[in-house]
């Protein structure tokens, strides 16, 4: 690929990892006439991510629509991620109101078939570059900012100059460490094991989660008629479910409320997990270099948000940035922009979910939403707004919701 006249870059955007931010922002910036790098340390173009929820939430459905996606899914076999959810109240069902529209959806998914199916993508797209086996080992800085990476590949070292760097390299960032952005922890007190179950049914073939105070379960039907159960229990209980792993784990799953059965199906991998997945965030930006997907933001993974996060970021930043990445703007403000629109959209989830993350069980305000939206049906679309992650917070909590939710109550005390 020929470097531009005016300036001495190979590339206008080097983005490291090809996972599924990486290669979202790849395409959609390669589209919009930025030349692209998209650099994977793995030499595998089926390589995928294994410990997920392989759920992609509605919030993530327009990115796939932009995209051009939403055909493949379909024939490689998604399942549209309907959902409820149980609490002490009762079941939570978002249904469609009789005279409204449909209410929205993603998919569930899973990595091994997705991750492929993007990547693939991205290296049809004219504009990317797929380097696989290129590892960013160090990035090119001068004058405090980053104007590129070098990476180890198949055929040795290699340096890369871009305009933008972009770290769509996880939780555990390479271009996040090189650059000095660090990233503020928040502790999960909950650990977390998961398997796929083949020919396991589930009520209405929707989505389950199960929300136990404190302790977490759920069950997302896949492709391919496999279904990812995860448990997610009080990391109190984790010396005793080690002892016998397989053996908790299983016993946990057929004690759930409506318990899927597991017994009559058949697990097609291993019980794997983490015991320590605490959240992370970091600043989206820095001179030179852009975050997106986990690398800026790392969810808990019991609201299997991630993926859709992954997706609306690298939407956000290519948006931002695609015009200043060509040389057309000033990139800064590009990047100013991208951080401010990743601060407003995400900011008040995490903090929701760092703080459900310390184990506790549901506080007044949670009590009050949960229990009338297993009550009442428009307060279950409502929740389902907020679970897709299409709301925010203070929508979810607005005067009016929390108004109605207390009036489902009283009337339901009064019918009691």
């Amino acid at each position: 690929m020929t470097k531009p006249e005016s300036a001495g870059y190979d590339y206008d955007v080097a983005i490291s990892g090809a996972g599924l931010a990486g290669s979202a922002a790849a395409i959609l910036l390669a589209r919009r006439g930025v030349r692209v790098a998209l650099l994977e340390r793995r030499s595998d173009p089926e390589a995928h991510k294994v410990l997920c929820t392989h759920s992609l939430t509605a919030n993530a459905y327009p990115v796939l629509d932009e995209l051009g996606l939403i055909p493949a899914l379909e024939k490689a076999g998604a399942v549209r991620n309907k959902a409820r959810w149980y609490t002490r109240w009762g079941w939570i069902e978002p249904r469609a109101a009789p005279t409204g529209p449909e209410l929205p959806y993603g998919y569930n998914i899973r990595r091994s078939t997705l991750d492929p199916l993007i990547r693939s993508l991205a290296a049809e797209t004219p504009g990317v570059d797929l380097l696989l086996g290129h590892h960013v080992t160090g990035l090119v800085r001068e004058a405090g900012r980053t104007l590129g990476v070098r990476a180890s590949t198949p055929q040795g070292e290699r340096e890369i100059r871009a305009r933008l760097v972009v770290g769509a390299d996880g939780k555990d960032s390479d271009v996040a460490k090189l650059a000095g952005v660090p990233a503020r922890l928040f502790e999960n007190e909950r650990f977390g094991y998961l398997a796929h179950f083949r020919d396991l049914p589930l009520r209405d073939g929707v989505s389950h989660a199960w929300f136990l105070e404190p302790d977490m379960a759920y069950a997302f039907p896949n492709d391919d008629g496999v279904t990812v159960i995860a448990v997610l229990p009080d990391k109190k209980r984790l010396p005793a479910f080690r002892e016998d792993l397989e053996g908790s784990f299983l016993a946990f799953v057929r004690a759930l409320p409506e318990a899927p059965p597991i017994d009559s199906a058949e697990r097609i991998t291993k019980i794997i997990g983490t015991v320590n997945y605490p959240l992370h965030s970091r600043k989206p930006t820095a001179p030179g270099v852009a975050f997106i997907g986990d690398a800026a933001l790392t969810g808990d993974p019991l609201w299997g948000v991630g993926c859709g996060w992954a997706l609306q970021s690298a939407q956000w930043l290519a948006e931002a940035v695609a015009s200043a990445a060509t040389g057309r703007g000033d990139l800064d403000t590009s990047l100013v922009a991208y951080e401010r629109r990743h601060r407003s959209r995400l900011r008040g989830h995490q903090y929701l979910a760092a703080d459900f993350a310390t184990s506790r069980p549901f506080n007044p305000m949670e009590r009050l939403m949960f229990s009338a939206a297993a009550r009442d049906e428009s307060m279950a679309r409502h929740m389902h707004l907020f679970g897709s992650r299409l709301i925010g917070p203070l929508r979810f909590l607005n005067p009016l919701a929390l108004a109605k939710a207390s009036v489902v109550n009283i009337k339901h005390r009064g019918a009691a």
